[in-house]
């Protein structure tokens, strides 16, 4: 369990790192007016942003799995 715990913790990491250095990265290279298409919000602290919208993502994808099974289960139920 440690280990799985260990190399979960590692890749969500490793994910977040990647993504923040692309995102920095195409911030970097692009011009003013498609940066600001594509960033609409960049915050000052790009890494910050990245872990917040990805934990955004987390919770919507988790509520709605909540709200499939809740359905599932109280039709069976009833």
């Amino acid at each position: 369990m440690g280990k799985r715990l260990f190399w979960i913790s590692l890749g969500f990491a490793a994910g977040v790192v990647t993504v923040t250095k692309a995102r920095a990265y195409v911030r970097a290279n692009t011009p003013h007016a498609a940066r600001g298409a594509l960033f609409p919000e960049v915050a000052d602290n790009l890494g910050l942003a990245t872990v917040s919208n990805l934990w955004r993502d987390f919770s919507a994808a988790r509520e709605a799995r909540e709200k499939e099974l809740n359905r599932r289960y109280q039709d069976v139920a009833s």
